[in-house]
């Protein structure tokens, strides 16, 4: 890893009609429009899918090296995230996010350790971490048998 701060470039670009497009570096363009909630088409990327995407995605990326530190093997995780916009005091934000993780261990794989460390993935993930809105995590450990 290198050394703190790191710094992350996007740009957008609009005209008065289409798309948005979403630029970094060497990154693959994306293209994003409002939700269908505020008016847009529905069938794009939109500000708050993508910022619910951050969190499903800093989420697994948070266990996958939570796990390999803590030597857990496992087979399979799938993080389904709920992001809740809401009006508060005037101002529309997002006030929760729930995030259902669900796990798949091995035969012999340990539960309660696997547990322990999903939580630990939502107590480190820097981009819930940077976020006002309130987390909630669910669990649902399957071992193979």
């Amino acid at each position: 890893m290198q050394d703190l701060p790191h710094h992350y470039q996007v740009s957008a670009n609009a005209n008065p009609d289409g798309l948005i497009s979403l630029e970094s570096n060497d990154l693959p363009t994306l293209q994003s429009a409002p939700p269908a909630e505020y008016g847009g088409p529905g069938d794009q990327w939109s500000p708050e899918t993508l910022l619910t995407a951050a969190v499903a995605d800093c989420f697994i990326l948070t266990f996958k090296a939570i796990a390999r530190a803590s030597k857990l093997d496992w087979q399979a995780l799938r993080c389904d995230v709920t992001g809740t916009l809401a009006k508060v005091e005037r101002t529309t934000c997002f006030t929760g996010f729930t995030l259902k993780a669900q796990l798949q261990l091995p035969a012999g794989g340990i539960a309660d350790k696997a547990k322990s460390l999903l939580e630990k993935a939502e107590a480190n993930c820097l981009i819930t971490n940077s976020l006002k809105a309130e987390v909630q995590l669910e669990t649902d450990i399957e071992v193979a048998g």
